[in-house]
């Protein structure tokens, strides 16, 4: 029985009609696949500022968490995994150039335009969000019987 929910944040950084991916590396079913920058809320910690932080530690962009906009909220659970709530927000606005900062993590980053995302190569999970954004749907779950 799952005795505690994580809380993941997400963040779309959207530039010229394009959404910026990471391909996830690692040893599980997700490597190979894109990814928005995200990761997981520490204790005490604004979820705005979490997802900032993120986007630092993993992108390297500075984003003030004023502009980040909350765009949809994903209630997930999935076999062998701790159910968590992701919650995704959107900017258009940071400091700095993205780069891959987590290398043992993360393949690479590239921008897809948003009418031709590689929807198919998308973890499940981060698609939520992104679709959200396109649907407006505030809020889905995932995994749950």
């Amino acid at each position: 029985m799952t005795t505690r929910h994580l809380v993941d944040v997400h963040v779309l950084l959207i530039r010229d009609g394009r959404l910026l991916l990471s391909k996830r590396r690692g040893e599980d079913e997700f490597d190979g696949l894109w990814h928005l920058p995200a990761g997981k809320l520490e204790l005490g910690e604004p979820a705005t500022a979490a997802a900032a932080r993120e986007a630092l530690e993993e992108i390297g962009v500075v984003i003030d968490p004023v502009d980040l906009r909350h765009i949809h909220t994903a209630h997930v659970v999935g076999p062998g995994r701790e159910a968590r709530l992701g919650l995704f927000f959107e900017t258009r606005r940071w400091t700095g150039q993205p780069v891959n900062r987590e290398p043992d993590k993360s393949y690479g980053l590239q921008w897809f335009p948003l009418d031709r995302l590689p929807e198919s190569e998308i973890i499940a999970y981060p698609m939520a969000g992104i679709r959200a954004r396109r649907t407006g749907a505030t809020y889905s779950e995932r995994g749950w019987h």
